[in-house]
């Protein structure tokens, strides 16, 4: 009897756990369990923190997750990108920047960020369109303005430079002397003509501010190294290569001071 009625309460044990609900239920009928991948709070945390290692390895889940709030994803992809950028993995912070401007294209800050990304990356048309995307969705944006001004302008020199390049300070159609005809025969010898000739022409500039006396001497230096390159010319003994870079050096020499 006693065996018997034993038997009868753990079948009853048995079914009373067969039949009783998940914990999660009992959590659901007070507070609801949070689902890990649609949980804000570890990301929050790590940037709180700010961790960019940790940032990285949990944002992700959040990031991943399709069920995750619009708006969590977005400032999870935004605090991985800025960790990315930390560490110097840029095209991993721009695709994150990518999917950010997919999700919500009117933020121009990230617009800018991306845009700095490209212009460290060499890319400086897509860093000029960014710029010019963040300035278009707000026009008093001061750090997007600063970045496109600067970039134009940096455009604007390295058109100007290539507009130039391997071309001396003189008309190679006119050239008559043997020199200049070997100049505007070499490249290299060309873009050195062109720097002498400028970096002498700032030297003379600074120099008469001074007084004029100084600057006509250091014109009288630069009219000399340019009759000695015409008569040492064909010589034997005479590097006009080797004499052009140390003309070059003087010059800038006498700026640094």
């Amino acid at each position: 009897m006693r065996r018997s009625f034993k038997i009868l309460l753990t079948s009853a044990a048995i079914a009373a756990v067969a039949l009783a609900p998940p914990d999660h239920a009992f959590a659901a009928a007070g507070e609801p369990a949070t689902d890990p991948q649609t949980d804000p709070a570890p990301c929050n945390a790590a940037v709180a923190a700010n961790d960019a290692d940790n940032i990285i390895a949990v944002c992700g889940a959040l990031i991943d997750s399709e069920k995750a709030a619009r708006a969590d994803r977005i400032k999870a992809l935004i605090a991985r990108g800025t960790a990315f950028e930390r560490k110097e993995q840029i095209d991993r912070a721009i695709g994150d920047y990518d999917t950010v401007l997919r999700l919500d294209p009117s933020l121009a800050d990230i617009f800018n960020a991306r845009g700095e990304l490209w212009r460290r990356k060499g890319d400086r048309p897509r860093a000029l369109a960014d710029f010019a995307a963040a300035i278009k969705l707000n026009p008093n944006h001061p750090t997007a303005r600063g970045n496109y001004k600067s970039l134009a302008q940096e455009l604007e020199r390295l058109g100007a430079l290539l507009a130039v390049y391997n071309k001396p300070s003189f008309d190679c159609a006119t050239a008559k002397r043997a020199v200049e005809k070997a100049i505007c025969a070499s490249p290299e010898l060309a873009n050195l003509d062109r720097e002498i000739n400028a970096a002498n022409a700032k030297a003379v500039h600074d120099a008469a501010r001074a007084g004029p006396r100084a600057g006509r001497a250091l014109q009288r230096e630069q009219d000399d190294f340019l009759a000695r390159c015409n008569s040492a010319f064909g010589r034997p003994d005479y590097d006009l290569q080797k004499a052009m870079r140390e003309r070059l050096d003087r010059l800038l020499a006498i700026q640094s001071h």
